[in-house]
């Protein structure tokens, strides 16, 4: 058997990521929880994301088919304004970090990037969007500690940014013993190709 078959599916999401600064400013908040919580499966700082639609398995060759309208979609939307603040935890295991600035902008990306991907005829869980950037799990049987460092985070307000790149990512979840890792499929810049006003300028249902 060749182990460098390559495997027929892939695990996918589309997201939005961060920049340096602001991950690094969060990641100096985190280096006294680093120290006292080493057994914490930390995620890397540079695969931190905010997920928009978590699409699961899907077989290799329906990605390319999401491509162009994510493209479009990209080209559709300006820069949403947002910041990472304050801290909770999913299951008492599951540490996350808030999202705040233009939670609007975010639905009505997330709620675009999910009608394009239907439209593509790509069936996935289409599950409330809850904003929030993962930061590491909790081992099993360990029901205090994504707790406590939440508490620690709680009053971390950190700077506003554009989020100027749509993300389609791939990992490595299920495929690999060690940490979970996520790399581009590709990615596109936000509002380069809408220069009378992106979508989130337009009136919105219900406004006059």
């Amino acid at each position: 058997m060749n182990d460098q078959t390559q495997p027929a599916t892939v695990r996918v999401f589309i997201a939005l990521a961060p920049p340096d600064h602001a991950k690094e400013e969060l990641a100096r908040e985190l280096r006294p929880a680093y120290e006292t919580h080493p057994r914490m499966r930390w995620n890397r700082i540079e695969d931190w994301h905010i997920t928009l639609a978590f699409l699961g398995e899907l077989p290799v060759e329906t990605v390319p088919l999401l491509r162009p309208p994510l493209a479009d979609l990209a080209a559709d939307h300006r820069p949403v304004r947002l910041a990472l603040r304050g801290s909770g935890n999913f299951d008492d295991r599951v540490l996350w970090s808030g999202i705040d600035g233009d939670l609007d902008g975010l639905r009505m990306l997330a709620a675009d990037v999910r009608a394009a991907v239907k439209n593509c005829g790509v069936a996935f869980e289409d599950r409330p969007l809850r904003p929030h950037l993962t930061l590491a799990r909790a081992r099993r049987g360990d029901r205090s500690s994504a707790g406590e460092i939440a508490a620690g985070l709680a009053g971390f307000a950190g700077c506003q940014w554009p989020a100027e790149r749509l993300h389609l990512v791939g990992s490595n979840v299920g495929r690999s013993r060690g940490p979970i890792h996520y790399r581009d499929i590709e990615s596109w810049p936000l509002g380069n190709g809408n220069p009378n006003g992106s979508r989130t300028d337009r009136q919105r249902p219900g406004e006059v």
